[in-house]
């Protein structure tokens, strides 16, 4: 699953870009269907509790028993929007179905527990397979479902018993109700271009625990079992599915006056209930044999889907290469859906997407658009042997499959695109970006024990940038570690060995095993462990420690790492394989600096770096010299280190400023991004304070070289060629509008005002990979009239990048009133889609004018939020976050511990959020003392170096 919003695996790269453009101011199984039809789809209905999964056995424990095993599932479906009475249309939004699923008994057992929810269960049947005796079983069905599990208890009546070594099987014939809620078999929307036709879609999202509300299932990710699945669908309808089709009849059966069509589609390999997917619409396709790409017509004859059918099957080919496994499925397709909770989602064999997230328009999507695609495209595709063909026994151990998935797509990418530098943003797309969620002491293990993951809201709380993001990091560390080759070799056997099966971390160790280092004991310090070391170096001595590194000075630092340290000196030579397994190492001779020494080269450790102060000078000194002496990414490193450790009180915050001042003479994004990501927290400190002032000046001064080094480009409303480049053009424009460099904004204004004076004039179509900033600034500049006119493009355009182009912008408007207004209009899916709900609201909140209105705006719909979205895997969670980041004031503290009293008062669900809202007050209270402790040492700062 994508981290898109959950980008993750987001992924990163979308994320990233929203990085920049916000200092001016983000699965489904698809079941789908399209009709015409001139009715609205159903209100989603109040959501049932949610789910909570895990211990073994019957109630009250929230995993299944594992008295009986399913085999395989026989369902026949036929989705309905409306069916005909009296010669009346009748809007129905239901679907009807039945299932067969067979089982083997391990234990002596009278009751079988299966998972079912918002199901109208209406007959059970269960037969003895090697005699054919039909067993009575109790027929109150819905009476039996356990709300707090969504467990169906099936009782054996008479007396009767299931025996070991057995096999039978369970009939239920069953109804559903389609709902606009993105979770289970969900209704949505799409407009034909150039008409008034509304055509609907049925959609499913089956991951994590959704299966359960389509068809009745054994919904836990071990309990894997073959499907056959059959679809009756109205004529002019085509079906996909995860396997490829068996057989499709004509249109012979007719149906209440309307003619309807059966696939019958060839049975799966055995895989786990969340990744089973289907399609019925009358989406177009590129036209391959065995690969497609599915999209709205429009889309397909306009190209767009061109790019990602290129990508696709690169990529795809590069993995079978490079995992020596086959692809196991005879065909895979990839459909753009308009809606969807996740960016992506990795259905085995047919791969769901966000428009925005698999479509690329040549002139209106930008370098970056393209980036995500790509990046989506190849974590969806590693999916299919991390996740599909090897899954996770349980979702504690989740980031087996998302951490490989989010690792593999950047060696996905590095094969595609060699000029994009990949290995240099994952350092900061993922490394860094873990960082800061994992120094909190809420912070939990990539690996936490089953026990601790038993709720839905639990299993929805993992799909977060600890496991995309850290899952990746420690990947890419143990495979620096090992040699690229050995870990290569180790994933080859661990794919093989255990395919179409589940794993769990343990079972990984084994098969990377080496004969002289005891894997499971080194990697079990990072993913059972929350948090990650600081190693504190004095280049003096050559003495060095480790503990764990906090935010919050309160926290347990004494935990111990298996840390491979490596390091480099300023005569260029390096220092590799050195291990620290204890809190206190060294002397060690290799430690000691002549004038100065980096530790972990290119960040492939997953840790933070703390020095003697000499060191610290020496590095300065050098920066200043000539930076080119230290590698990019160290020079990242070395910014994002020191400013992190001034927050947690390891150095002194003029210390880390101090890293900044060479930045005037720096000319490469990834040193810039990781300077404003950390200068970011000081803008949102002290933006309503007096040290924003001086702290504007400086930057000013600092981004006027970046900024004019890429200005003819920018002026020529060009870009330059090299990837990296463009990012570092992005940085600047970002970063020179929003302290208020005047030839930024009036470039930026005036690229607007001809756009909006000659919309349809391609001389004056603003170039796709400045429109963020372009957008932004320029509605900031304005006034109502910019606004409306933006509002009039979004309504307008059917493309989605272009629509989150505008969505942004339209966030940036210092008017509160205009605010107000786009903040409401979230609450109206006709005009932002529930896809984009959170990250509209976020956008709004990070303008500083919109801080209080969308907390405010958050805290009084929240019963709408969690109704509508609670059952969505990161919705509240992100919404939180957002809505959060720029808290620092004691009265802010107080709303957030009011606001989570009066939810537990009052029984409105925090659900998957509670996480997000305990991270929330931890954060709000490091930044309270924070701002506490430097307002006035960091003010001075500023005044002297500006006057």
């Amino acid at each position: 699953m994508a981290k898109g919003l959950f980008m993750s695996t987001g992924l990163a790269v979308g994320t990233g870009i929203m990085t920049l453009s916000a200092l001016g101011g983000i699965i489904t199984m698809a079941i789908i269907f399209q009709v015409q039809v001139g009715h609205n789809p159903p209100t989603t209905r109040v959501p049932i509790t949610t789910t909570p999964v895990i211990p073994t056995g019957p109630p009250p424990d929230l995993r299944l028993p594992r008295n009986v095993i399913p085999q395989r599932y026989h369902i026949f479906l036929r989705p309905l929007f409306y069916h005909t009475l009296t010669n009346e249309t009748i809007q129905s939004f239901i679907f009807m179905g039945n299932s067969t699923v067979t089982f083997e008994c391990l234990n002596k057992t009278r009751s079988i527990f299966l998972h079912s929810k918002d199901l109208t269960v209406k007959k059970l049947e269960l037969t003895r397979l090697d005699n054919g005796d039909i067993l009575t079983v109790n027929q109150h069905v819905n009476e039996s479902t356990v709300s707090e599990t969504d467990f169906l208890e099936v009782k054996l009546e008479d007396d009767a018993v299931l025996e070991p070594n057995r096999s039978y099987s369970l009939f239920a014939d069953f109804e559903g109700e389609m709902f606009n809620d993105l979770t289970g078999f969900y209704t949505s929307t799409y407009e034909v271009e150039n008409s008034n036709e509304t055509r609907y879609l049925g959609a499913t999202q089956m991951a994590a625990t959704d299966a359960r509300k389509v068809f009745p299932c054994f919904d836990e990710p071990d309990l894997k079992a073959n499907f056959s699945l059959t679809l009756t669908h109205r004529e002019g309808s085509s079906a996909l599915a995860n396997w490829p089709k068996k057989r499709t009849s004509g249109s012979e059966i007719e149906i209440d006056g309307e003619k309807w069509v059966v696939t019958e589609f060839q049975s799966t390999k055995k895989m786990s209930t969340y990744l089973m997917a289907f399609v019925v619409s009358e989406l177009a396709n590129t036209g391959g044999i065995d690969y497609k790409v599915w999209a709205r017509p429009e889309a397909i004859t306009d190209g767009h889907a061109k790019y990602a059918d290129t990508v696709a099957n690169k990529i795809l080919n590069f993995y079978e290469s490079e995992l020596g496994l086959k692809y196991p499925v005879s065909k895979l397709d990839h459909i753009a859906l308009p809606d969807l909770a996740p960016a992506g989602m990795e259905n085995w064999g047919l791969i769901t997407y966000r428009e925005s997230a698999l479509l690329f328009a040549e002139g209106v999507s930008s370098t970056f658009d393209k980036e995500y695609i790509a990046t989506l495209i190849a974590h969806q595709l590693a999916h299919q042997w991390f996740g599909n063909l090897v899954t996770m026994k349980w979702w504690n151990d989740l980031w087996l499959s998302e951490g490989f998935a989010t690792y593999m797509s950047y060696q996905g990418l590095k094969h595609l695109e060699p000029s994009w530098n990949t290995e240099d943003l994952f350092v900061v797309n993922e490394v860094q970006r873990a960082f800061q969620v994992d120094a909190l002491t809420a912070a939990y293990p990539l690996s936490p024990s089953e026990e601790e993951i038993q709720s839905l809201s639990e299993i929805n709380g993992l799909f977060d940038t600890i496991t995309y993001s850290k899952g990746a990091a420690v990947l890419r560390m143990l495979s620096h570690y090992m040699s690229t080759g050995s870990f290569k070799e180790g994933i080859k056997k661990y794919l093989k060995a255990l395919e179409y099966e589940s794993a769990n971390q343990y079972d990984l160790w084994t098969y990377l095993q080496e004969a002289d280092t005891n894997i499971e004991e080194i990697m079990s310090t990072w993913t059972t462990q929350a948090g990650y070391p600081v190693l504190t170096v004095n280049t003096g001595t050559g003495d060095i420690s480790q503990e764990r590194f906090l935010l919050n000075s309160t926290g347990n630092k004494a935990v111990v790492w298996h840390v491979p340290i490596n390091l480099l000196k300023n005569d260029g030579s390096e220092v590799h394989d050195l291990l620290l397994d204890k809190a206190i190492g060294g002397p060690r001779p290799e430690l000691k600096r002549d004038k100065w020494i980096v530790v972990n080269i290119n960040c492939t450790g997953y840790y933070r770096v703390n020095y003697d102060r000499g060191n610290w000078e020496g590095l300065m000194a050098q920066q200043k010299a000539d930076h080119h002496a230290i590698p990019m990414i160290n020079r990242a490193q070395l910014i994002d280190d020191a400013f992190n450790l001034a927050r947690g009180k390891y150095i002194d915050v003029t210390l880390a400023l101090n890293t900044t001042k060479y930045l005037k003479n720096e000319t490469e994004y990834i040193p810039w991004n990781a300077a404003m990501k950390n200068l970011k927290y000081f803008i949102l400190m002290f933006d309503r304070s007096e040290v924003y002032g001086p702290m504007q000046t400086y930057l000013k001064d600092q981004i006027t070289n970046l900024y004019r080094h890429f200005e003819h480009d920018t002026m020529s409303n060009t870009v330059p060629k090299n990837h990296l480049d463009q990012y570092a053009q992005l940085e600047a424009v970002t970063v020179a509008c929003k302290v208020g460099l005047k030839e930024c904004i009036d470039t930026a204004t005036n690229m607007f005002n001809q756009w909006k004076e000659n919309p349809y004039n391609t001389t004056t179509q603003i170039h796709p990979n400045l429109r963020y900033n372009v957008y932004c600034y320029a509605i900031a500049d304005g006034g109502q009239a910019e606004w409306e006119f933006a509002w009039e493009k979004y309504l307008n355009s059917t493309i989605a990048a272009e629509k989150d182009k505008l969505r942004y912008g339209l966030s940036c408007t210092r008017h509160i009133w205009l605010l107000n207004r786009y903040l409401q209009y979230t609450l109206d899916p006709t005009k932002i889609r529930k896809i984009d709900t959170v990250s509209t609201i976020n956008y709004i909140a990070s303008n500083v004018a919109g801080q209080a209105l969308a907390w405010d705006f958050v805290r009084g719909n929240w019963k709408h939020f969690s109704e509508e979205h609670g059952g969505e895997i990161k919705f509240l969670g992100d919404l939180i976050d957002g809505v959060t980041e720029r808290f620092s004031t004691e009265y802010e503290l107080q709303q957030l511990k009011q606001f989570q009293y009066d939810s537990d008062l009052t029984g409105d669900s925090i659900g998957s959020a509670s996480r997000a809202l305990e991270r929330a007050i931890e954060r709000t209270q490091i930044n309270i003392q924070w701002v506490k402790d430097n307002k006035d040492t960091v003010l001075d700062w500023f005044r002297s170096e500006t006057k």
